[in-house]
């Protein structure tokens, strides 16, 4: 089975992700804005989801996580819990 571990934000808005976004472009902080921004409670650790499974997470977040690009970010992805803006840190 596949592990994985991300980092996220989660906004309630696409227009608020791709601002983020822009500002994560220009070398802010992931954690830094993941700890002011992001409505999830893994805010509180920067956005840190630590290691999980393929299948843990919904399918969309799911498909960045095992499929795209590592160390990159991705988004706005929409999922019933709102926009993310995902960074994969490593998968196995």
């Amino acid at each position: 089975m596949a592990n994985a571990a991300a980092i996220h934000i989660l906004v309630k808005t696409e227009k608020q992700a791709f601002e983020l976004k822009e500002q994560l472009a220009k070398g802010t902080d992931f954690a830094k804005l993941a700890r002011k921004f992001s409505i999830c409670p893994s805010k509180k650790k920067g956005g840190d989801l630590g290691e999980f499974r393929r299948g843990q997470m919904v399918k969309a977040f799911d498909d960045v996580v095992f499929k795209q690009e590592l160390l990159k970010v991705h988004g706005p992805i929409k999922t019933k819990f709102g926009y993310h803006l995902i960074k994969t840190l490593y998968r196995s």
